[in-house]
């Protein structure tokens, strides 16, 4: 087995786009499958420090490359009504020639929320939210005219026309590891089930409750993809890891970056924790990278580990 799709996750904490678009040509160039963005009004905790919004920018790089996948891991529901984040989505989706990953969830920075007077609320109310805007949008995804009454949304004969490129649609992918609200939503609509790097320590029970989860609503748990978002930090040889790890503790070592549980190695070290993990059943891993160090790294990755990897 193989991990069949990889993906680079580069935060957009920057304050002009050239940075980004010469990751992504580097991301398309290096054979990187998928581009991922955050979801943010500002990077989390750090108003004052430049960022891009994350739709404006994926539409720029999808229309700046030729094969690149882009998405955000994952849209906000709170910022955008659900009609027009899927008339977004099914736009945009045209213009890149059926390139657009989208990712949704429920929303996960309270303070971004408050400060700008937008609805929050309780994990259940979030959650229930965010199953009403996936009903609306994979509605819209299939059908011209879509129509809904639900307790957060009301939709009547909404058109869209014309519908995406990608069929049946755009992958959906939902993150997140909570098994009482996240996973229902999962097995219901997902495409793909992200494990996020706070999840990775639980990952075979969580993956197990999601199959079971399935089998309780009558769908195929092998019809959704599994993908994880790991930080990733590749050194060239055994005498450059030292340093290697001792950036990555620096930049990501709050427990929710779970980095013990990510790639930190040498390319044949990396190769082989690829190689178990699609022995577990995985078949994406989003690698997270800071910015800096994103092109260099996808350049050692291509060189040096993808050539170790089972084809």
């Amino acid at each position: 087995m193989r991990v069949s799709e990889l993906g680079i996750y580069v935060p957009q904490i920057v304050s002009e786009f050239a940075p980004l678009l010469d990751i992504a040509r580097t991301a398309e160039r290096t054979g990187f499958d998928q581009l991922w963005l955050f979801d943010h009004l500002w990077s989390p905790g750090l108003p004052d420090h430049p960022s891009l919004e994350a739709w404006t920018t994926a539409t720029a790089l999808l229309t700046a490359t030729t094969t690149l996948r882009v998405g955000a891991l994952v849209l906000c529901n709170n910022f955008r009504h659900p009609v027009v984040l899927g008339r977004m989505a099914t736009t945009l989706d045209v213009i890149s020639g059926g390139r657009v990953e989208f990712g949704l969830g429920s929303g996960s920075i309270r303070d971004e929320h408050t400060r700008t007077g937008l609805a929050w609320g309780s994990a259940a109310e979030r959650a229930g939210r965010l199953g009403e805007a996936l009903e609306i949008i994979t509605s819209m995804f299939a059908r011209e005219r879509t129509t809904f009454a639900g307790a957060h949304y009301r939709v009547d004969e909404v058109a869209n026309v014309p519908g995406p490129v990608q069929r049946p649609r755009p992958p959906i992918h939902i993150g997140g590891a909570g098994p009482k609200y996240t996973l229902p939503l999962v097995a219901r609509y997902a495409d793909v089930w992200n494990i996020p790097t706070y999840g990775l320590p639980d990952q075979r029970r969580l993956s197990g409750l999601l199959d079971a989860e399935c089998e309780r609503i009558g769908r195929d748990p092998a019809d959704i993809r599994r993908s994880h978002q790991a930080v990733l930090a590749l050194a060239a040889d055994e005498r450059e890891l030292p340093e290697v790890e001792a950036r990555a503790r620096r930049h990501f070592g709050a427990d929710a970056f779970a980095l013990d549980e990510g790639y930190v190695g040498t390319p044949s070290m990396v190769a082989d924790q690829l190689a178990e993990r699609a022995e577990q059943g995985l078949d994406a891993v989003i690698f997270m990278v800071g910015a800096k160090q994103a092109a260099a790294t996808m350049e050692l990755f291509a060189a040096e580990v993808a050539p170790r990897l089972p084809r």
